[in-house]
């Protein structure tokens, strides 16, 4: 048992120690000439030291390296001269006795070295880097590998916004006051973590330097805004990968998640663990929460001081009711922020391969909804589809029969191209084609449970038709257009 138990607690225990050296207008010297030098210089070129290249000659790529990096070329052979006052050093001279010759020299002047991809003989490892001066993350490639090392950063690149170095700055110019004037160590971490995740992190991503500083001066005056701040944030059609990167940092900043029936449980999990959830789905006919009693909510969860985040599937303007929300923000006077998610018709277009607008066929496209807000069948559209503009119905299913009626009445042709898709771009998606004629019948299906995108015009015709089902069951989905047709 304590065998195992040690054989654990090694695997679970790091070999490499992670320390930043400071090289601030220090020596640090690159060996060779080629372009793992250049990956290097690169590198080092992310810091304020003092980048020495030592080789006879240099690549093209080591060269632009070296030029971007302002770094200085002493084109002679290594000696150990070049490493005096180093406080780094790197071999890059590809071939294992020059860089043993480079490593030894090093270490017998007490100089850390790197010899790359030669993890044998490196005293310390350099990875990947994220960069958001003063703040910076490394994540080394040694066991892991470097495809899941870029991998890693390439995560961390996208939860960390570029402005981070802004915001760190914003802090640390306020940091002495901050010790001054506010002397409880708890009082200080509770003002750090609003810095940090409240209204001035919010001005300070949105590039609004000016006002984040004025929210910084407010917060530390004790004027920390007590209403709170509410973000309407769409999250798209369903796909996690398809949230904004914007949305996804709101979500983990947020104290608490109001979200719509349709957004999937695998995004509202992406939220802070600790965050309260209220769902308040609204289904037709079978409304859980009014629209009315959502607005108190936001309004409410504000006026404590919490941050909200208002989770609405696709976009939150398009069709999404955010204006009724907004009117019932404003009258409150709770700040809030519209953080813009894919839609419906962008995500179906995408999946189904619909050009929605394709020159030569169609230039316009027109947004409708299967109801006004009485439960009726808009017509006010009809004449757009008449003009050749490409129509996508969001929530049309149950009213595609009178839809295509209507349409049909004001004179588009029986077999104009259309498509329903059904949970777009998730992993349950499900597309019909077929034409106008057919989607008489498509409310009647039963098989079909999820929200819909109906998308009705002659670009329909030019979509992945191969992959859809028919619109009316027990016919084909043929249409006479070709895809490849020429616009």
């Amino acid at each position: 048992m304590g065998r195992h138990s040690n054989e654990f607690d090694r695997s679970t225990r790091l070999d490499v120690f992670p320390t930043f050296h400071k090289v601030a207008g220090r020596r640090v010297v690159v060996v060779g000439g080629g372009d793992e030098a250049a990956a290097k210089v690169r590198l080092i070129g992310e810091t304020n030291a003092d980048i020495v290249i030592v080789a006879r000659d240099m690549s093209p790529a080591l060269a632009r390296a070296a030029e971007k990096a302002r770094a200085r070329h002493i084109a002679e052979d290594f000696a150990a001269h070049h490493l005096a006052g180093a406080a780094l050093a790197f071999s890059a001279r590809e071939d294992e006795a020059l860089d043993r010759e480079v490593v030894e020299t090093a270490r017998d002047m007490g100089i850390p070295v790197n010899a790359v991809d030669r993890p044998e003989l490196c005293d310390f490892y350099t990875g990947a880097l994220v960069n958001r001066a003063p703040v910076a993350v490394a994540i080394t490639s040694t066991g892991v590998g470097p495809v899941l090392a870029r991998h890693i950063r390439a995560r961390i690149e996208a939860l960390l916004p570029r402005e981070t170095g802004t915001l760190a700055r914003l802090a640390e110019s306020f940091r002495e006051t901050v010790s001054s004037f506010v002397p409880s160590p708890e009082s200080r971490r509770r003002l750090w973590a609003s810095f940090f995740s409240g209204p001035v992190a919010h001005a300070t991503y949105a590039g609004r330097t000016d006002e984040a500083r004025a929210a910084a001066q407010r917060l530390i005056n004790g004027a920390a805004d007590e209403t709170g701040f509410v973000w309407l944030i769409g999250a798209g059609p369903g796909a996690e990968d398809l949230l904004t990167l914007r949305a996804q940092r709101l979500l983990q900043e947020a104290d608490v998640i109001v979200h719509d029936r349709l957004v999937p449980d695998a995004v509202v999990a992406m939220g802070r663990r600790d965050a309260a959830r209220i769902p308040v789905g609204k289904a037709k006919g079978a409304h859980s929460v009014t629209q009315g009693r959502i607005n108190e909510i936001l309004a409410q969860e504000a006026a404590k001081g919490l941050r909200v985040v208002r989770l609405k599937s696709g976009d939150p303007m398009i069709f999404g009711r955010a204006g009724e929300e907004i009117a019932a923000l404003r009258k409150a006077g709770v700040p809030y922020e519209i953080v813009p998610g894919v839609t419906a018709a962008f995500a179906a277009a995408a999946s189904a391969e619909i050009p929605l607008t394709l020159r030569g066929v169609a230039s316009s496209l027109v947004f409708a909804t299967g109801h006004d807000k009485d439960g009726e069948t808009l017509p006010e559209w009809a004449g757009l589809a008449l003009s050749g503009a490409t129509v996508a119905v969001y929530m049309g299913r149950t009213v595609a029969g009178r839809v295509a009626g209507q349409l049909r009445a004001a004179g588009l042709d029986a077999a104009t191209p259309v498509m329903a898709i059904e949970n777009a771009a998730r992993r349950e998606e499900r597309s019909f084609a077929g034409r106008l004629t057919d989607l008489e019948t498509f409310s009647a299906r039963d098989d079909v449970n999820g929200p819909v995108l109906i998308v009705i015009g002659e670009v329909v015709a030019h979509a992945a038709l191969e992959r859809a089902e028919p619109l009316a069951p027990h016919t084909a989905p043929a249409l006479s257009v070709s895809r490849f047709a020429a616009a």
